[in-house]
């Protein structure tokens, strides 16, 4: 048979049921040659609408329904049903799919709901020329082979005068058949709604089952633990019915307690008014207490603000300490230099420092008398008394204006040295102030601090 994707449709149609005169076939030949593809020819009649799922199939003669085909082929669907083109129809056959044997066969028309339309006259697959063939045969089966001949043609003619027959009462009832495909196409439409309505409820009612049985089961257990629970349900109730009585004692024993509770709350709440009477006396030390420590604050807060004030003045007072300290540490190594540089002098000119303020009025005095042992007098005493005030002249400063004894060979050093005691240098930035303007330079140090 030939390999297809989908199996034609089919149905147990009996032949009495079947419209044979809707589709006619032409030029159906006696006998087909094995081994070649074959053409089937074929008309529609004038009422009939071929559709997509139509075929036709080769059917072994005495077939009884659509079921029973050899092989079929698709029927192509014409382009326009009312041309006289669309009514000649043929379709071929592929010879690899044709009978081998030489049984008798027929073309017949299948619809789409598996109702034949048409059907051929009987055909045979054998070799063309059997004539030139010698053929042995009986007497016996000469007459059965006349015989058959004889059926086969009046069954023939018995067709075509139920052809002809057919072909009259076609025209008359392809009205009728039309409206009768359409109301059948209608209920077949319904039909198919219902069965699927049907097999739709079908499965709804087939899981209802399903669920009912399985809520079944489950009653049925739970009903049996619910017999095993009003077992356990009694043991408890009488055990609750013993314990109700153990409570009721109880609550017995609890109301005389509850008894001495309220003697014992009356006296409680006598010791609670005696509490909030010394809670309002506490409440008011508190708030004097509070006021008390708010004044402390106060004062704290003032002591803290005069302890920052002394803390600055004792940081400005320790920075003044410190250029004092540093300014009188310089004023004595001046005061050893010169110190050196004075007896270094006075052993130059041979003078003792201790015998100094003796011996110079000695030469002071001597300016006025002579040795009375030399004649013309000391020849050395001019240079004494030229000499000794060139030593130690008096000096003025010009910033202060007091005097003061500077040598003679460091006078500018003497000098600078007075000027710098006469002034306040800044250990930071070294900016010089006068000694007049300390306040002055008492904050320009404190800034440095900030």
């Amino acid at each position: 048979m030939e390999d297809t994707v989908d199996d034609p449709p089919t149905s147990a149609v009996l032949l009495d049921h079947c419209h044979f005169s809707q589709v006619i076939f032409n030029s159906v030949e006696k006998f087909y040659i094995p081994g070649g593809d074959i053409t089937c020819y074929y008309t529609l009649t004038q009422h009939f609408i071929p559709r997509r799922k139509d075929w036709i199939g080769i059917f072994r003669v005495g077939w009884k329904t659509t079921r029973e085909y050899y092989t079929f082929m698709w029927v192509t669907l014409p382009v326009d049903l009312n041309s006289e083109s669309a009514k000649q129809q043929e379709v071929q056959f592929k010879a690899y799919y044709l009978p081998k044997d030489d049984e008798y066969y027929q073309f017949c028309y299948v619809d789409q709901d598996g109702v034949v339309r048409g059907a051929s006259i009987p055909f045979q697959f054998r070799p063309e020329n059997e004539e030139d063939i010698l053929v042995v045969t009986t007497q016996s089966e000469v007459e059965e082979i006349e015989q058959h001949n004889k059926e086969l043609c009046k069954e023939n003619q018995e067709l075509k005068d139920s052809c002809v027959s057919l072909q009259k009462q076609n025209s008359d009832m392809q009205a009728t058949l039309q409206k009768k495909q359409e109301e059948l196409e209608t209920l077949k439409s319904i039909n198919k709604k219902l069965e699927q309505t049907m097999k739709e409820q079908k499965d709804c009612w087939e899981i209802e089952l399903l669920q009912l049985k399985e809520q079944n089961q489950k009653m049925s257990s739970e009903n049996e633990k619910m017999g095993v629970r009003v077992d356990q349900l009694q043991a408890q109730l009488s055990n609750q019915g013993r314990e109700m009585e153990k409570l009721v004692q109880g609550v017995q024993d609890k109301t005389e307690q509850l008894e001495h509770l309220k003697e014992e709350n009356g006296q409680l709440f006598l010791s609670l008014t005696e509490q909030r009477e010394h809670q309002k006396k506490l409440e008011q030390t508190v708030e004097e207490m509070k006021q008390k420590e708010t004044t402390a604050a106060k004062k704290q807060q003032e002591l803290t603000d005069q302890n920052m004030d002394l803390s600055k003045r004792l940081s400005e007072n320790m920075i003044i300490h410190d250029v004092l300290q540093r300014e009188k540490e310089k004023m004595e190594k001046e005061n050893d230099y010169l110190k050196r540089e004075n007896n270094r002098l006075l052993s130059y000119m041979g003078l003792d420092c201790d015998s100094l303020s003796y011996q110079v009025p000695t030469s002071n005095q001597g300016g006025t008398r002579q040795d009375p042992g030399l004649v013309f007098g000391n020849p050395y005493s001019g240079i004494q008394e030229s000499s000794a005030p060139s030593l130690l002249s008096i000096k003025k400063c010009p910033t202060c204006k007091s005097d003061f004894a500077a040598d003679v060979f460091d006078h500018n050093l003497a000098l600078e040295q007075h000027l710098q005691t006469l002034s306040l240098n800044c250990p930071i930035c070294d900016k010089t102030f006068p000694a007049k303007e300390k306040q002055i330079f008492e904050d320009h140090v404190f800034c440095h601090t900030l």
